[in-house]
């Protein structure tokens, strides 16, 4: 009798409570799991939008190391600036050498708006009087050409200048002498005396939305 009874309990299968347990398993199981993949998609998501935004940076310092290792020489415009930096706008001129073709020039702009740093760049020209024209123009913002996003999620944009003859960063400045304009930087001392108006090198810091620290490159201006 007592093992036709353990037969039958045996082939009647498992009970409510047992399949109950065994589903409240499955199920936390199950919310383990997603939460793991889940924290794996955002974590993937995170890494490339941070590669993303350091490409960008890395294309964006290239292009401006490019276009100021061709700096014009400022002695082939007397009383113009070939390079303004202040506030949110670097602008240059830059020389363009092309195969069989004359040394040609156009101003190129950099501008942060509306928390992207584009790029933009006028007609080449050879004429220093539509280059000063394009000058003024890009000057004003009024040039009217289409600018190219390189960085999004821009949230400022310093710029300091280093010119030959002296011994620290100014804050922005151009090519253009100015007795009245005194170092930024407490660790240097007013400059006083006579000065170079040729710009040596540019120092540029970027600050993301969604990073912590500043991307900061140095740049050297004109041909080595």
């Amino acid at each position: 009798m007592r093992s036709e009874y353990r037969l039958r309990r045996s082939s009647s299968g498992f009970t409510l409570i047992e399949l109950l347990i065994a589903i409240s398993i499955l199920a936390m199981i199950a919310v383990l799991g997603w939460r793991g993949l889940d924290g794996i998609i955002r974590s993937r998501q995170a890494l490339n939008q941070e590669m993303e935004q350091s490409r960008g940076i890395q294309l964006a310092f290239a292009q401006i190391e490019n276009d100021c290792a061709h700096l014009m020489d400022a002695s082939l415009l007397p009383g113009q600036s070939v390079l303004s930096a202040g506030g949110n706008k670097l602008m240059l001129i830059r020389a363009v050498s092309d195969d069989a073709q004359p040394t040609r020039y156009q101003v190129v702009v950099y501008s942060v708006v509306d928390a992207q740093l584009s790029r933009r760049e006028l007609p080449l020209t050879r004429e220093l009087r539509r280059l000063r024209a394009d000058w003024e123009l890009a000057m004003s913002d009024g040039d009217g050409t289409t600018p190219i996003v390189l960085q999004k999620d821009v949230q400022s944009i310093q710029m300091r200048t280093w010119k030959t003859g002296e011994t620290g960063w100014r804050s922005g400045g151009d090519d253009i002498q100015n007795p009245s304009q005194v170092l930024t930087n407490p660790a240097f001392p007013a400059i006083t005396g006579p000065k170079s108006a040729k710009l040596a090198g540019l120092e540029l810091t970027l600050q993301l939305i969604s990073r912590p620290a500043p991307m900061v490159k140095v740049f050297l201006l004109g041909a080595a």
